[in-house]
């Protein structure tokens, strides 16, 4: 089924979705303690399974939940695609006016989704879950998560304790229009911040790992990194390419101008042999590499604006609209006419 035809329905208030890769053996165990919650909340509510390719019977397991709980819904990849990709599906299927997100493994506490819910209605629109006693281990989670939220909070501006914290809570207008690709669901707040979201964070329990292995290795942190980078440029020269190929361009062009100025200071003055000297030779290349970024800095622009020009794509996200008082502006048109004719 394509996700243009799932069936939608209105006056769902939350809708939880948790993305399943190998996981059959806390299925039950974490859907009894998801209900249980739920239950306890005074909101209408579903559950968005997203199995990620699993091969250990995970799917299987969720049909047989499915079957039992007629609020669950459950969606299958033909393969594993990963996190990032497993929550922009619940994001497309969830019905929720609020989008709820967690892992299956049982290390969020579902008592937190609460916690959440109740700090997202003091007027935030993504509340981000904080791990603060973690129960994992030091060097090869703890130490690498530290590390990364503190650079991905110091080049987008948002600063949160735990990006790579799962329970999250998002207003469904925030996150429907989100494209993510890469790791980039750990950027959301960010990405989402940068279009206007007020986003804070909560302390939320976590518990050690009963079943299975962990997923995360330290083979994504340099995918992350690279994440990083690719987000950086995302929140600050998406629109305008040009101011950031440009001025690496112009540095380059000074510089060289710089070098070129001295090998010529050198062959006047001091009679220098200039035949294959190094700083007349890195002037040129100098030269060439800022003529190339300023033109792929150029070329960025009419990319961008081939892009929102054609889709009909704004450069500006809208929070409220507050229609005109069409009525009373004709109303006082008309007293202002009728004022004008007594002065006349």
């Amino acid at each position: 089924m394509r996700i243009a035809d799932y069936p939608r329905e209105d006056g769902i208030d939350l809708s939880l979705v948790i993305p399943v890769y190998n996981e059959i053996d806390s299925l039950d165990a974490l859907f009894a303690e998801v209900k249980a919650t739920l239950d306890a909340l005074p909101y209408t509510w579903e559950i968005v399974f997203i199995d990620d390719g699993s091969f250990d019977g995970s799917f299987e397991k969720l049909l047989k939940i499915q079957a039992a709980c007629p609020k669950v819904g459950v969606v299958q990849f033909r393969r594993n695609f990963g996190q990032t990709a497993a929550l922009s599906a619940g994001f497309d299927f969830a019905h929720g006016n609020i989008i709820i997100t967690m892992d299956a493994d049982l290390q969020n506490d579902p008592a937190d989704i609460a916690v959440i819910v109740a700090k997202l209605d003091e007027g935030y629109d993504i509340v981000s879950g904080w791990r603060h006693a973690r129960r994992d281990s030091w060097l090869n989670r703890k130490l690498p998560s530290t590390i990364a939220n503190w650079l991905i909070s110091r080049f987008t501006k948002v600063a949160l304790h735990d990006y790579g914290c799962t329970l999250k809570a998002y207003r469904r207008e925030v996150v429907k229009n989100l494209n993510l690709y890469g790791e980039l669901h750990r950027f959301i707040p960010a990405l989402a911040n940068e279009r206007g979201a007020r986003v804070t964070e909560v302390k939320v329990n976590h518990r050690r790992r009963q079943f299975g292995q962990s997923k995360y290795t330290l083979s994504r942190t340099s995918r992350v990194l690279l994440d990083l980078a690719n987000v950086k440029f995302l929140l600050e020269y998406r629109t305008r390419p040009i101011q950031f190929f440009g001025k690496l361009g112009l540095l380059s062009l000074f510089g060289g101008a710089a070098m070129f100025t001295g090998a010529v200071a050198m062959k006047l003055f001091w009679n220098f042999d200039l035949t294959g000297n190094p700083m007349l030779l890195t002037s040129f290349i100098l030269f060439v590499a800022g003529i190339q970024l300023i033109s792929t800095g150029l070329i960025g622009e009419l990319v961008t604006r081939a892009y929102y020009e054609n889709q009909g794509k704004p450069i500006y996200t809208v929070r409220t609209v507050v229609q005109p008082n069409r009525a009373g502006a004709a109303a006082d048109k008309t007293a202002a006419g009728l004022l004008g004719d007594v002065e006349a």
